[in-house]
């Protein structure tokens, strides 16, 4: 259950090298999820209900993200820490480290590049994408200069989901953001 009035943090990266990032902030729900009182089942469950509820589908639960530099070009990412803590490092080589610890819930534009750093043993997170959207994988130190336009092109057709997975609001942070940021070409 999404906990209510919750608003986001967010962070802002720009293109590093092949890695797009995302003229869309990165938001970041410190404790944007809990199990609601005397329900069943465990906060992996209300994770993934509450993205289902908000059309973030193609769920996934898995030990969290991996362990190098990547991002998806076909689709944005919502990330919920189900338990456990995790360490990543957001928009590639020299960005921002973040702690996920139960509850937290990130959502990441297209483009973005995020990298486990570190967790807990018992790490467990819930994935999910807009609409079900399928998911690429595109790593940042092997992506081609071909590779990497393609995925500009694709990331730049994608549209702002309807609704925010975790509030089930509009995506108001992406609805206002500029329309370019930088990308080269």
């Amino acid at each position: 259950m999404a906990e209510p009035g919750i608003r986001p943090e967010t962070l802002q990266f720009k293109p590093n090298g092949r890695v797009p990032n995302s003229r869309f902030p990165v938001l970041l729900y410190r404790g944007g999820v809990s199990q609601a009182p005397g329900a069943g089942g465990d906060l992996a469950d209300a994770i993934e209900a509450t993205f289902r509820r908000n059309d973030w589908l193609n769920n996934w639960r898995e030990l969290g993200v991996y362990d190098y530099y990547h991002y998806h070009s076909t689709t944005h990412e919502a990330l919920g820490m189900a338990r456990g803590r995790i360490t990543l490092r957001l928009g590639g080589e020299g960005g921002t480290v973040v702690e996920l610890t139960a509850g937290d819930v990130l959502v990441l534009p297209a483009g973005t590049s995020h990298n486990r750093l570190a967790c807990s043993s018992d790490s467990w997170m819930v994935g999910g994408y807009p609409e079900g959207r399928d998911w690429d994988l595109i790593r940042d130190d092997q992506v081609t200069e071909a590779e990497f336009r393609q995925a500009i092109k694709l990331i730049g057709s994608l549209p702002i989901p309807a609704r925010d997975p975790v509030t089930g609001g509009p995506m108001t942070p992406w609805r206002d953001a500029p329309r370019t940021y930088g990308i080269p070409f």
